[in-house]
Order: structure tokens, then C-alpha cells, then sequence
């Protein structure tokens, strides 16, 4: 299923305009997909814990961009955050018509060894709270026939690696559901699987270039170009890079005792 970019209905010029939501829009791949889309002109809402950081990507991309930048502070590890969240989501006003979830919570070390209460925080932020921002942005994107809700999940997501894995896998069935439900609502919907990539998130989880080879990491902007590709396209999954579609097959279709052996393999980095 990987192999490829999955086809929805063609190509859609009009889907990168208006405004869009950024969950996680000042780091990383959230704060490339925020670049990329000011770049064309959209407007944004950026999500995010840190206020200051917030101030300042906001100032930036409106003086860079010359787009309309609004803020929003909320953590998503609680139910108030994404009440907040929601609620600007569907909002009237200033409509949103493009969701990307991409909060990240770094979940690196093995199942034995991770406090309860960071799997916690990991299954909200990356699982609970975007698939409730998701099911929100549908039910009013429906009704007005269009829209874009595209969510980070990860390569991670096909192999046993921990909490991280589980939730993505999580995170992936909803994305893929949520897909077929809306075909032919005008509402696109998009599972960006990506691989390794240089962010703060790595960084922050202890996963580097010392604990993986050099072939498999590639720069946000890259992948998130290739993921906003997909979506004007009509795709419904976007692996970019040849590297992660040979990843995602090998995933899926190798044999699980090589699956695993390579999994343990990697597994020797983490504690």
C-alpha cells in the first residue's frame, strides 16, 4: 500500500488556500509545513505551548510571507488545550479549511523501561487529541464541501518499536478510516508517512545520526513539500522519498522474523 502515493480524486489547485490550523507550528515539521504554506499565500493559526516562540514564528512569517498569523496557545496533553483548540477549529469566523495535526511527544525508550505517565501524555498528544481536532475539522469541512486534514503519522507506525509505534498504528487506522468516510465530500484527507527526519523532536528523544545511519534522514522541508504535493494531487497517503517507500514495503511485506531482527537492531540505541 505504500509502495505509492494512493490515489483519491486528481489533482486540486485550490486546496492550498485560505487558512490553515498547525498543530505543533513552531518546531520542526510543523513549523515547515507553516513556511511552506505561508509560501502560497495561506494564512495560518499556529498551535503550540510556548508563548514566546509562539510571538516570535508568528512576526516572523507575517513579516516574511506578508500573510495574517494568528496564535494560539494550548497543550494538548489536556482537555482544556484542545477544547481551545476545537473551538477555534470551528469557528465561523475566519474559517479554518486546512488542519495539520502535528504535535509530536517524544516516547524513545523501551516499553519496560517508560514511565506510565509518558504514554500517557504520548497516546493524548499524538493519538486522542488529533484524532478529536480531525473528527471536528470533518464535520464542519463536510458540510461545507471542502477541506484538507492531513496527520503526521510515521514509518514507525508499521513496526514494533515501543510506545511511539503503537500509538502512530493508532493514529494511522483513524487516518485511513476517517479517508474512506469522506470520499466524495469534497474533504481530502491525507496519512503522511513519513521516515527519519532532522527536527528538535529527534533531538529531544535522543534519536540522532549516531543511532541511525546517515541514508535514512532527510529535512523537513523536503518531506513536507512532497506530503502538500500528495495532497493537491488527490493522494490519500504520502511516503515521500524513495528511501521510505522502500522502508514501508520491506515493513509490511518481509518476512516478521526479519522485521523484528532489524527492530532489535535498532532498539540497542534506546534504554
Amino acid at each position: 500500500m505504500h509502495t505509492n502515493l494512493s490515489h483519491n480524486n486528481g489533482a486540486n489547485e485550490q486546496l492550498l488556500t485560505g487558512r490553515a490550523l498547525v498543530t505543533g507550528g513552531t518546531s520542526g515539521m510543523g513549523l515547515a509545513f507553516a513556511k511552506a504554506l505561508a509560501s502560497k499565500g495561506v494564512d495560518l493559526v499556529l498551535v503550540a505551548r510556548d508563548v514566546e516562540r509562539l510571538e516570535r514564528t508568528a512576526q516572523e512569517l507575517t513579516e516574511r510571507f506578508g500573510i495574517g498569523v494568528q496564535t494560539l496557545v494550548a497543550d494538548l496533553a489536556n482537555a482544556q488545550g484542545v477544547a481551545n483548540v476545537k473551538e477555534r477549529l470551528i469557528a465561523d469566523a475566519d474559517p479554518v479549511n486546512i488542519l495539520i495535526n502535528n504535535a509530536g511527544s517524544g516516547l524513545y525508550s523501551k516499553l519496560a523501561s517508560t514511565d506510565y505517565s509518558d504514554i500517557l501524555r504520548g497516546a493524548q498528544v499524538m493519538g486522542l487529541a488529533p484524532m478529536e481536532l480531525g473528527g471536528a475539522a470533518a464535520a464542519v469541512m463536510r458540510e461545507r464541501g471542502s477541506g484538507l486534514i492531513l496527520t503526521t503519522v510515521s514509518v514507525s507506525a508499521l513496526v514494533p518499536m515501543g510506545a511511539y509505534s503503537a500509538i502512530k498504528a493508532l493514529v494511522k487506522t483513524w487516518s485511513d478510516s476517517l479517508s474512506v468516510e469522506l470520499q466524495g465530500s469534497g474533504v481530502q484527507v491525507v496519512t503522511f508517512m513519513p521516515g527519519w527526519v532532522h527536527t528538535e523532536f529527534h533531538q529531544r528523544t535522543g534519536v540522532s545520526n549516531k543511532s541511525l545511519p546517515n541514508w535514512v534522514w532527510m529535512e523537513a522541508d523536503a518531506v513536507v513539500a512532497e506530503a502538500l504535493d500528495a495532497a493537491v494531487a488527490g493522494k490519500t497517503t504520502a511516503t515521500p522519498s524513495k528511501r521510505f517507500k522502500v522502508i514501508s514495503f520491506l515493513a509490511k511485506h518481509a518476512p516478521q522474523a526479519a522485521v523484528r531482527k532489524a527492530v532489535k537492531k535498532l532498539n540497542k540505541g534506546r534504554r
